[in-house]
């Protein structure tokens, strides 16, 4: 059986977000609407169909309200808590681009904690604008990122470090040409309730 790193089984991922799904009384559509991820893909994931790329997870997790650490990992209460590398989830887009999870998922809310790499001259994903509240930082610890904002670049390097309101679009790039290696912190709240969501079958 194919687990993440976390432990949790590759296969309980897509009922896990079905039943958080579920929990917040949406239908397939409003997810979609909310996440920018079509019904049909959401609905392959759910069945276990198609196993959700770094972005798509980041999207569906944002319009469900919890972190990416909360639908791959397990409660814990654990007064302190190691991460070795081997324990790391990972992920990598087809630019290459690298992300590794340093957060544990803890009981209640928090944010995630991510080490990110981006090979030289590649462009990384866009994220659509998270709930309003949301923030981000970013800090680049070797080579050169481009963060824009809003349709706003800002070029870091080596040392540099931004904030920003994550309620809005934002994607990264590697303008340098070697490869950087950059740590990213994300808080992100959950959506406002929405009680048109009641009713919803949850059949669909």
């Amino acid at each position: 059986m194919d687990r993440f790193s976390t432990g949790l089984a590759v296969e309980e991922l897509g009922p896990r977000i079905r039943r958080e799904r579920l929990a917040r009384q949406l239908s397939l559509e409003q997810l979609a609407v909310r996440s920018g991820v079509s019904r049909s893909m959401l609905s392959d994931i759910e069945r276990g169909g198609k196993l959700p790329s770094v972005v798509v997870l980041d999207s569906t997790a944002t319009a469900l309200g919890v972190t990416i650490s909360q639908l791959l990992g397990e409660p814990t209460a654990n007064a302190v808590t190691v991460l070795r590398r081997e324990t790391q989830h990972g992920a990598t887009n087809p630019a290459g681009w690298q992300w590794r999870t340093l957060s544990p998922r803890l009981a209640g809310d928090g944010p995630d904690f991510l080490r990110g790499t981006a090979p030289p001259a590649t462009s990384g994903p866009e994220f659509a604008a998270h709930a309003t509240g949301s923030r981000e930082w970013v800090a680049v610890e070797h080579g050169s990122l481009s963060v824009v904002v809003d349709g706003e670049e800002y070029r870091l390097e080596e040392g540099d470090a931004i904030c920003y309101a994550a309620d809005r679009s934002h994607r990264f790039a590697n303008i340098g040409d070697r490869t950087c290696t950059y740590y990213l912190v994300l808080d992100i709240k959950p959506w406002p309730s929405d009680t048109s969501h009641e009713g919803v079958n949850p059949a669909d």
